[in-house]
């Protein structure tokens, strides 16, 4: 069985462990109709068109 060599420290587990907690920046799609930017499967802000249909009425 495989024992380590060395303890390791606190600071190298928990950097490590924080390393999953890293934010990315959210994808960005344009829309197909008024290509404003948006994100991706949610309704246009600018136009309220999704998946080829009008979902939401914009004033």
């Amino acid at each position: 069985m495989a024992v380590p060599k060395k303890k390791t420290s606190k600071a190298k587990g928990r950097s490590r462990r924080a390393s999953a907690w890293t934010l990315r920046p959210s994808s960005r799609s344009t829309c197909p109709r008024c290509g404003d930017v948006r994100r991706p499967h949610r309704v246009c802000g600018n136009c309220g068109w999704y998946a080829g249909r009008q979902a939401v009425d914009v004033d």
